[in-house]
């Protein structure tokens, strides 16, 4: 199950994305300040890095480069509130960029979907599977 890390100074955006991910099956843990974020990044090894980029008292920008030159290989997908970043040249060092949207939460999750190289998951289905496969 792929783990993915939210950096992002709202709670209750952190608590939204984490329940809506965890719904998909993944293992979520979520960071609000800088401190966090670098812990995470080192203690839970995540798969996938959602970052904000507005964030109180640091820099998303920041994170990005401090992410990108550790671990370079590692996905980051900016989730910001703000569209006026889509033309920054510094979006380039990142895996994606969406705009936050609660109307379009299933882009989000196509989006990390694509990024782990499957299609959206199709819960009834993989429950059957796992039901199934149990008693073999």
């Amino acid at each position: 199950m792929p783990n993915i890390l939210i950096v992002d100074d709202q709670l209750h955006l952190q608590e939204l994305f984490s329940h809506e991910l965890m719904e998909e099956g993944y293992s979520v843990v979520s960071a609000g300040d800088e401190e966090s974020a670098k812990e995470y990044l080192v203690d839970s090894k995540p798969d996938l890095v959602l970052l904000d980029l507005y964030l109180n008292g640091f820099d998303g920008w920041d994170v990005l480069r401090d992410i990108k030159s550790k671990e370079p290989l590692l996905p980051v997908l900016i989730v910001t509130a703000y569209d006026s970043y889509v033309a920054d040249p510094r979006v380039s060092q990142a895996d994606g960029y969406m705009v936050k949207s609660f109307v379009h939460f299933d882009e989000l999750k196509e989006k990390i979907a694509d990024i782990f190289g499957r299609g959206p998951v199709n819960r009834v289905q993989a429950e059957a599977e796992e039901y199934s496969t149990r008693d073999r």
